[in-house]
């Protein structure tokens, strides 16, 4: 996507690439597509957008966070696909970590801020170097690079192998990615030596942590936006936080794509929770201190309207899920909750797995699709109500992504809520916010004052049900989702 300084969309291009699963529970992307697609994308956006290179005064980087890739420093070729942030695999890593320590699957989160858990990095690291012929020996030798998505980027817009003239890659990652591997310490904001030894992952596979938005290096020779400074990185969630100008103390917002994720500023102190929720890094200004944040991740959101679509075939595009949604006035009494990879926030249950309940001759295929969305809304109600005991006031939220469009969820999510739901003029603000931590580090915004002046509210929605029946839709949600746990026994 193209900014301007009115933080307008000049141009945009996009593009699918494969969803890898070999087999249940686990999620897989091949990272040379990725960085393919990367190249075609940004000629693309230049092309229809009638800009040169020259016209672009800085780049900047946004991606899933935990998504994993570890690649050769010297070839430049993954030694395996890229594990997803949803992939289940590591459950069994995970549990003996946990089984090994007196506080279990907590017994890194005064470090980390984050518990035992397959969502984050490390663990897919250490199942790559235990699974992948010679990865271990070729990591202990130095010559392999640990990244998630940014990392990838960044070595290969800066030079990659260093062939054909080029300088060689940077290996590097800001502090929202590094927040979320697992590896690293909240408080010093570098690679915890301990529990890279605990992981049996070697600290030279490790990139060198650096803040959110500064001038990285200048894009490749060869590269499509060649010379261009690569001078901002977010992971997904920080990025979509620096979009929406989040950038105070208890400012909150809630992204709707594949999965969902609400975060909410805490200033410059990390705050920990008894409820679940992730204690992660928020954003860091160049030399300025990092800002922290809480937040509540939901696995399946976007992901589920996907499934109806792709694995079920109930509906041929993601949009048709709302038409089907309002040819019925509610569920009809079903309930789909989508524990794919278990639950995440609040509850953190790997053992869950999805169920669809209620089920009636009565029910059809409107109320399967309106169950479906109304799962994302009360997914989200709970990791709202998590953040709001921890002392954090949320009176309406902000919201962004995907789903947005989506009329009908965004009325529920209010209804369920009970306070007003508002979008921005642009959604896309996950782009924005990679290409504000850019701006900012070269001068073309001149202060995060600047930045949240840019800010403007598009559509809000105001909470229309009644109390009572906002409950009851609740609570009937509660004792569908305690159907899904215990579900898998080994």
């Amino acid at each position: 996507m193209i900014f301007d300084h009115d933080a307008n969309v000049v141009d945009v291009a996009q593009r699918e690439h494969e969803q890898i699963l070999p087999q249940a529970g686990w999620v897989e992307h091949d990272a040379a597509e990725i960085w393919t697609n990367i190249r075609s994308v940004v000629g693309e956006a230049l092309a229809s957008s009638d800009l040169t290179p020259g016209d672009i005064v800085a780049l900047g980087i946004t991606n899933q966070r935990e998504t994993t890739v570890v690649w050769n420093r010297h070839t430049g070729k993954p030694v395996y696909h890229a594990i997803v942030w949803q992939d289940t695999r590591t459950a069994e890593i995970c549990d003996e970590l946990a089984a090994g320590h007196e506080l279990g699957v907590e017994r890194y989160r005064a470090r980390t801020g984050l518990p035992l858990s397959t969502y984050f990095s490390g663990p897919k690291v250490r199942w790559i170097l235990d699974h992948v012929d010679g990865a271990r020996a070729a990591a202990e030798a130095g010559d392999l690079c640990f990244g998630t998505m940014d990392s990838w980027l960044m070595w290969n817009l800066s030079g990659g192998t260093g062939k054909h003239g080029q300088e060689p890659g940077l290996h590097l990652t800001d502090v929202t990615n590094a927040s979320r591997t697992l590896l690293m310490n909240l408080e010093t904001l570098e690679w915890d030596p301990e529990i890279c030894a605990d992981l049996g992952i070697p600290m030279s596979m490790l990139p060198q942590i650096r803040s959110s938005s500064e001038v990285y290096c200048n894009v490749r020779a060869r590269g499509v936006l060649a010379g261009v400074p690569v001078a901002g990185i977010l992971g997904d969630q920080q990025a979509a936080m620096f979009g929406q100008a989040c950038v105070s103390p208890g400012d909150a917002k809630n992204t709707y794509g594949t999965g969902n994720f609400l975060l909410v500023n805490t200033g410059t102190k990390p705050v920990h929770s008894d409820k679940g929720l992730l204690t992660t890094v928020c954003y860091k200004v160049g030399d300025e201190p990092a800002v922290y944040a809480l937040e509540g991740s939901v696995a399946v959101s976007g992901s589920l309207i996907q499934w109806l679509r792709d694995n079920l075939g109930l509906i041929s595009s993601a949009a048709e899920a709302e038409t089907l949604a309002a040819t019925v006035e509610d569920n009809g009494g079903a309930y789909l909750v989508p524990a794919f990879s278990g639950l995440f926030a609040p509850r953190w249950r790997p053992d869950a797995r999805g169920v669809l309940v209620g089920l009636t001759r009565f029910v059809n295929k409107g109320h399967i699709a309106r169950a479906a969305l109304e799962a994302t809304a009360y997914q989200t109600r709970e990791v709202i109500e998590a953040a709001m005991e921890s002392g954090l006031p949320i009176t309406a939220l902000k919201v962004d992504g995907g789903m947005v469009v989506n009329q009908l969820l965004m009325q529920f999510q209010s209804d369920i809520l009970g306070i007003p739901v508002v979008r921005p003029v642009v959604n896309e603000t996950t782009a924005l916010g990679a290409a504000y931590a850019a701006g900012l580090a070269v001068g073309y915004w001149s202060s995060l004052d600047d930045i949240a002046a840019h800010w403007q509210a598009g559509e809000q929605w105001e909470p229309k049900m009644p109390e009572d029946q906002r409950e009851e839709l609740y609570r009937q949600w509660n004792r569908a989702v305690e159907r899904t746990y215990d579900w898998v026994e080994d």
